[in-house]
């Protein structure tokens, strides 16, 4: 007959993560794991045996990698999207997804379009109550570069466009550059000197974005929780800003390049040309990169995330647009001895994911009616 000793040291003893499903000898090595993974319910899940992952690509890897998890693996095999890596009841209702989940590419704009376009948004809706209900508007930019200093290495905005969550475009224009042209990267952008004959001076081109982003809220306003100002979606927003000279608050930025479940399990940003071919089906930036076809793969990209079902009832756009920062981690204030007497259950609980997750975009009462 075993001893108590004994016992404790049977696999049975071990103290299992309820999320990612590791195990530790001691409790205290649980707490700790818990203390630096920021498990929650907003992480990527395996939808087979519900195992939460760190990414999508480490979530790839546990479904079709190089050690997928066996049952995992052939059950996702036989009703799962590898796009959107949903899993249905049956062989059927996963051929029905897949014509909507793989989704054709867009149109690009090419280089001969006219220098400048602009739309106008109806913001007749935009009252504060149905701002709350639907969750903030977004807008998705993107900018061509060309080289400036005395290499060309010096990126410098030559072209900029905006659309909106339709993919309707609302802004589009050449920028004229505040320094000479030394490289007009003619490979990538397709842009000559002509194009740029009659661009648009810079500050013109900040003082109407920034007139579409604020959407008539105050300056106070936005840089406190938002207000009706619109979301900025993008990929790599940080440098189009900088190029741009231009600043948003953080809060309404919403970055593919920097956006914890699209990166790489180590933290490293994946290509847009990567995030498109693998979560949407399509490929772009094949030739000549057009600000259109960037913009409309970025904004599904966000709409994608956006309209993951976490289960987050009640909470309002203001309220999202500065999460996490509203919400502590249940680790910081508790002592490890209270910590250490809880169960993984309970632990789990408390935990709060380190970003902020774009399914709190949807507002109060939005309901996911665009599955992309």
């Amino acid at each position: 007959m075993e001893s108590e000793s004994d016992h404790q040291k049977t696999p049975s003893s071990r103290h299992k993560c309820s999320a990612c499903y590791r195990q530790y000898k001691k409790k205290e090595h649980l707490v700790e794991h818990m203390r630096v993974s920021f498990h929650s319910v907003h992480q990527p899940r395996c939808a087979v045996c519900q195992k939460h992952c760190k990414s999508f690509e480490s979530l790839r890897e546990h479904l079709n990698g190089q050690l997928p998890k066996g049952n995992c693996s052939k059950i996702f095999s036989e009703r799962g999207c590898y796009l959107c890596l949903k899993l249905f009841d049956s062989s059927t209702a996963l051929s029905e997804h897949k014509e909507m989940c793989c989704l054709p590419a867009p149109a690009p704009l090419g280089t001969m379009t006219m220098p400048y376009a602009e739309s106008q948004i109806d913001s007749s809706e935009l009252n504060n109550e149905n701002h709350i209900d639907r969750g903030p508007e977004a807008i998705a930019i993107d900018c061509e570069m060309v080289g400036g200093g005395s290499d060309g290495s010096l990126d410098l905005c030559a072209r900029v466009c905006l659309i909106d969550e339709d993919e309707k475009l609302i802004f589009h224009t050449y920028v004229q550059p505040q320094i000479p042209i030394t490289n007009f990267r003619y490979d990538v952008t397709g842009l000559t000197e002509e194009h740029l004959k009659d661009a648009m001076p810079l500050k013109d081109v900040q003082d109407k974005i920034l007139q579409i982003l604020y959407n008539g809220e105050s300056i106070g306003r936005v840089r406190l929780d938002g207000g009706k100002a619109r979301l900025l979606v993008g990929h790599d927003l940080e440098h189009d800003l900088d190029c741009l000279r231009m600043n948003y608050p953080d809060h309404l930025l919403r970055d593919t390049a920097k956006y914890h479940p699209l990166m790489k399990t180590n933290l490293v940003s994946h290509s847009l040309k990567y995030l498109t071919q693998t979560y949407l089906g399509y490929q772009i930036q094949s030739g000549v990169h057009d600000p259109y076809e960037d913009c409309v793969s970025v904004m599904r990209l966000y709409r994608r995330m956006r309209a993951q079902d976490h289960q987050n009832i009640g909470m309002g756009a203001s309220f999202a647009t500065n999460y996490p920062q509203n919400l502590k981690n249940g680790f910081d204030w508790r002592k490890t001895k209270e910590l250490e007497v809880m169960t993984p259950d309970e632990l789990y609980e408390i935990s709060t994911p380190n970003y902020k997750c774009w399914c709190l975009d949807q507002g109060k009462n939005a309901v996911s009616n665009i599955d992309l």
